[in-house]
């Protein structure tokens, strides 16, 4: 795939990433997080909050490789 389309696809799938993934989180937290411990919360919200990095590297990981081969 050319650097620029990998740019692109990537750049699509880091807005949809970032757009979802609050979602998904919300809901789950909305109903099964509410009767939990403040420690609880707090584990959870932190692990949540740093668990969208793992993808997001590894997309843009991806699409540095594409232009690292052109180069």
């Amino acid at each position: 795939m050319p650097g620029r389309m990998r740019s692109f696809v990537g750049a699509v799938l880091l807005t949809v990433l970032v757009v979802i993934y609050p979602l998904i989180v919300m809901g789950f937290a909305a109903m099964p997080m509410a009767g939990a411990t403040k420690t609880t919360q707090l584990v959870f919200y932190v692990v949540a909050g740093l668990a969208w990095v793992l993808p997001a590297g590894l997309i843009i990981s991806w699409m540095a490789r594409g232009r690292r081969k052109q180069a």
